[in-house]
């Protein structure tokens, strides 16, 4: 089957917990784990990537399911897994009051390059990091505010990296409407999953999609 037409299915579990299917392979990202106080979704996953080490985000046993152990990774690095190609960039974050490093994840996927912000507190990015981001197929932004980006600053830098498709996340109900406002997209519905081809997204620019909690 021709990577350009296979589909890639994403599907949203609260927080910042995404699960990517491409074909076979199955990669999730910020985990919640037991000791959250989040309600946790469980599933098995190939590769597991932590952004930070907070119960909200690094619940690798969810992911360790139904026979399936992931390969994980938890900071920056180049790392290549069953034909995946992962970058982690390390930037200075705010965590329950304190700094601490999340790390931006950049994922190619046959011909698809996923970034993933994680618990990204700034929009200002290093000169090393902007440069890695010259191309977004997918961009997953969170836009809670407190200690990630608010909408407006998410939507800013959303348009800067000039993102094909764009996935907020870790946002309630109000930052969602406010960042859906600052992308000229109050008219977006919510979906249950979303479906990509790499052949759909080329040509699209700061398409945004919001995702139901599964």
């Amino acid at each position: 089957m021709s990577w350009y037409t296979t589909r890639m299915i994403i599907t949203y579990y609260g927080k910042q917990f995404m699960r990517v299917q491409f074909g076979d392979t199955v990669l999730a990202f910020n985990p919640i784990s037991k000791d959250s106080k989040e309600s946790v979704s469980r599933f098995g996953a190939d590769i597991a990537l932590v952004s930070l080490d907070h119960p909200d985000y690094a619940g690798v046993e969810s992911v360790t399911y139904n026979g399936k152990e992931p390969f994980t990774i938890t900071g920056p690095g180049e790392y290549e897994v069953d034909g995946v190609y992962i970058k982690g960039y390390a930037v200075p974050t705010t965590c329950d009051g304190r700094e601490r490093l999340n790390i931006v994840y950049i994922v190619a996927l046959e011909q698809m390059t996923l970034v993933y912000l994680g618990a990204l507190h700034s929009g200002e990015l290093s000169q090393e990091l902007k440069e890695a981001l010259d191309e977004v197929d997918v961009l997953f932004v969170p836009v809670g505010g407190g200690e990630v980006l608010p909408p407006d600053e998410a939507q800013k830098l959303a348009n800067k990296l000039g993102a094909r498709i764009v996935i907020p996340m870790d946002g309630d109900e109000k930052n969602m409407k406010q960042f859906l406002k600052e992308a000229g997209a109050e008219g977006v519905k919510s979906v249950d999953k979303a479906t990509l081809k790499k052949k759909d997204i080329d040509g699209k620019e700061g398409e945004v999609i919001v995702l139901k909690k599964a």
